[in-house]
């Protein structure tokens, strides 16, 4: 014990500093987790879709029209933002958003959530990761 505090009171700017990383890490950790956690894999999404699952394609209707999963709606991230109202009432079921990766329709499931979305998804890897897995897509 009184090599630690010989430590820290040599090395003072040390120890805030170490204090700060710890809980930098551990915040960063808990966001991963926590977005994790809402994200599935191509596999599981469509095990929800053939039980009745909504799946919502978050770009917009150009790359929409370029190829989506199919059976997908067209509901561009300004739609979820504005409240959804097209989807309210698959408020109870499970609603799966996808973009090209991932990254963006993360966001719009948590939102979804805030929404009251009960049982919001986000696509891991979004539609590149469903093509990965030779899934089909659809074009218009």
């Amino acid at each position: 014990m009184q090599q630690i505090l010989l430590y820290a009171s040599q090395h003072w700017i040390l120890v805030p500093l170490t204090f700060a990383a710890a809980i930098v890490v551990l915040v960063q950790e808990t966001r991963a987790r926590t977005a994790n956690f809402a994200s599935i894999s191509p596999t599981e999404a469509v095990r929800l879709m053939n039980s009745g699952g909504l799946l919502v394609d978050i770009r917009s209707k150009e790359l929409f029209d370029a190829g989506h999963i199919r059976n997908a709606r067209n509901l561009p991230g300004a739609a979820i933002v504005d409240g959804a109202k097209v989807i309210e009432r698959f408020k109870d079921k499970p609603v799966i958003a996808y973009c090209d990766t991932g990254m963006t329709a993360g966001s719009a499931a948590r939102h979804l959530g805030r929404l009251g979305f009960t049982q919001a998804y986000n696509l891991r890897g979004g539609l590149a990761a469903w093509r990965q897995e030779n899934l089909p897509v659809d074009k218009n």
